[in-house]
């Protein structure tokens, strides 16, 4: 039986990553009470990473509500480091999550707003004076859209690397994702081949880190590379490769497919709350002042701001920080320099260095 509950609360968050979590500290401070409404575990963009994989961040750019962000070696943190940490700020603050509870619809009524969601118990309908969309712009992978793409053997998720060992593994791209799979693969004993649409890696957008070893080991072969080729068909035990000057296609053997394309914002919610999206990546309009979009009462925090973005990322976690800042001024009718800090011992609001 689908049960429909009701609760109150001043502000709710969609959104249980970092900035959704930072959020929900200044506004606490703020003395708001605030429920954050998460579909799936805290931080769960993170949580399809592949096991160990590293920020390109620095420790203290990524840091939230003051809480510093240490590591036993004093190296970047890990996606495992990184969960139990964001687990420990929301423990520490304890703060109200709601995990597994989607959000389905936000509606106004009156000078209130509702919000629809759902999880396992049932329905649940909560009022509140605010919404804070804090949902990212990573919701699902950019798709092929050629035939096959839908077979059992092709992931758009880096998984654990050591179940492809002796697998002849063809991934498809050529930017961090793609390039720290095919290292890591390489390292468990796949036979991995690279596809990607450009003519050469492009060295700008890639990790410092990772571009001296991907070019020294597709020099000699260990990793083989279809530069200027886009995948036009998968099958069973191969992938057609069209190339850019229209050569006769490339047949490449492979075990697995592993799509690593970029990712792609849901837009359902905002646009089912009536916010104008706009320019090529649809990013939500709102005032960089208060962070209110064009419907009253209803905000945006962190990557969301951004819409769905291209391969040249330009809104990351580490330069979000102040958003939360701006909205507890703009409910409690506070200029920003009043909203209670968070930055405790780390200066989590600096501006990332040019």
């Amino acid at each position: 039986m689908n049960t429909l509950n009701e609760s109150k609360t001043d502000v709710v968050i969609v959104g249980g990553g970092p900035i959704g979590l930072e959020t929900a500290v200044v506004l606490q401070r703020a003395g708001l009470k605030a429920t954050i409404l998460e579909a799936g575990s805290i931080g769960n963009t993170m949580s399809w990473w592949a096991p160990q994989t590293r920020w390109f961040s620095s420790n203290e750019r990524i840091a939230i509500a003051g809480v510093p962000l240490l590591t036993t070696d004093q190296t970047k943190c890990t996606r495992e480091q990184y969960l139990s940490y964001l687990c420990g700020v929301a423990m520490q603050f304890r703060l109200q999550i709601r995990c597994y509870e989607r959000v389905e619809s936000i509606e106004r009524v009156g000078s209130e707003l509702w919000i629809l969601s759902r999880s396992q118990s049932g329905t649940q309908r909560t009022k509140c004076r605010a919404v804070v969309l804090a949902t990212g712009g990573t919701d699902r992978p950019r798709r092929l859209r050629i035939p096959g793409e839908d077979l059992p053997h092709v992931d758009h998720y880096l998984r654990e690397p050591h179940r492809y060992f002796g697998r002849q593994v063809l991934i498809v791209g050529g930017r961090n994702s793609a390039v720290e799979a095919a290292l890591r693969l390489h390292h468990c004993g796949a036979q991995v081949t690279l596809s990607y649409r450009q003519a050469e890696l492009n060295e700008l957008g890639l990790k410092y880190w990772l571009l001296p070893e991907i070019r020294g080991l597709i020099a000699p072969g260990k990793i083989g590379s279809h530069f200027g080729t886009s995948p036009k068909q998968i099958t069973n035990s191969h992938v057609v490769l069209a190339t850019n000057e229209n050569a006769t296609p490339l047949e490449v053997a492979c075990d697995n497919v592993l799509v690593q394309i970029g990712y792609e914002q849901d837009k359902s919610l905002m646009q089912n709350a009536g916010i104008q999206l706009s320019g090529d990546n649809a990013r939500p309009t709102f005032n960089e002042d208060t962070m209110e979009t064009n419907v009253p009462g209803v905000y945006v925090a962190g990557t969301a701001i951004a819409g769905t973005q291209s391969s040249s990322y330009k809104i990351f976690l580490e330069n979000c920080h102040g958003h939360a800042n701006k909205i507890a001024a703009h409910l409690t009718g506070q200029c920003e320099q009043q909203v209670p800090q968070t930055t405790g011992h780390c200066e989590v609001y600096a501006e990332p260095e040019s």
